[in-house]
């Protein structure tokens, strides 16, 4: 399958193997949508109503550290392998991920890191997501078969793409890598609430801003290659040094990821704690805000 080390692929190219019903054990289809409590929305109940045909749901919540405190810190190998063994995706499995978002990309890209994490390269975000999907006018079903398991083998054969906070604390002063938050301006600055209570905003020190949705177009498309670049470039992020993404809880971070693999920089790290552990546990020193800290 030549797409398979595509990082992106087409609804056409999709469609097209969907109808000549090749979604199988050579080819998975993951739904992987999660929504924030503030958006409302229930993505198992959509996902029973509404899919790609073949398709399967992946819970981010479900396949995680489920001992943290923290929302869906990144599982062991065995439990990765044996969850989406599970929903029939084997080594020989290429992957396609995508999610409901009206963003078009919201939580797909945090599985497509995930996979690529666990030793699996050959999956592929959907591009524009079912949004785009039903847009086209690709068929869609609540019908649900769950396929047959399959037998996976995750290795972690780079442990530096995950990041954790004694690495982010000590690279304030060594500056070793980039650290690039996807959360909104408003939050990074401190300026707006965080979605979750009773979590202050704010940001890493010397780290950037790169909202996740500038990463996509008007339509949820993701950007050309030179539109990236440039984005980049004006959010003043060298993609010839090392980097590594945050956000809320460590899933649109992994947008910058697939953005910096997209543009030739493979191997972007991810904060997997992200601001939700950082404002926890960092001095108020390094909680940078443009908004006075309230007195405790």
């Amino acid at each position: 399958m030549a797409a398979q080390t595509q990082a992106l692929v087409s609804a056409k190219w999709l469609a097209n193997l969907v109808k000549r019903n090749l979604v199988g054990p050579r080819l998975r289809v993951l739904d992987t949508s999660w929504y924030l409590p503030m958006m409302k929305r229930d993505a198992k109940k959509e996902f029973a109503q509404s899919h790609i045909p073949g398709a399967s749901f992946f819970d981010i919540d479900e396949c995680s550290d489920r001992t943290s405190k923290f929302d869906h810190m990144l599982p062991t190998e065995k439990f990765f392998a044996d969850y989406v063994g599970s929903l029939g995706v084997g080594n020989d499995s290429h992957v396609v991920v995508y999610d409901a978002s009206d963003f078009g990309a919201f939580s797909c890209t945090r599985v497509w890191w995930m996979f690529r994490f666990f030793g699996h390269p050959q999956v592929s975000v959907l591009n524009g997501g079912f949004r785009n999907w039903v847009r086209e006018g690709h068929p869609v079903t609540g019908a649900y078969t769950k396929p047959d398991s399959a037998s996976f083998t995750a290795t972690v054969s780079h442990p530096s793409w995950v990041r954790s906070f004694e690495d982010i604390t000590n690279n304030i002063a060594t500056q070793e890598f980039q650290v690039v938050d996807a959360r909104p301006h408003a939050r990074f600055r401190g300026r707006e609430p965080e979605p979750r209570e009773g979590v202050r905003s704010g940001h890493i020190p010397g780290s950037k801003c790169m909202p996740f949705f500038e990463f996509v177009d008007d339509d949820g498309m993701m950007l050309s290659t030179e539109q990236l670049k440039k984005f980049f470039e004006e959010s003043q992020v060298d993609l010839d040094k090392p980097l590594c993404g945050s956000c809320g809880s460590g899933v649109t971070a992994c947008h910058m990821v697939l953005a910096a693999h997209l543009c030739g920089a493979p191997g972007a790290a991810v904060y997997d704690g992200s601001w939700y552990e950082w404002v926890t546990r960092a001095p108020p020193e390094h909680v940078v805000s443009e908004v006075q800290s309230p007195k405790t």
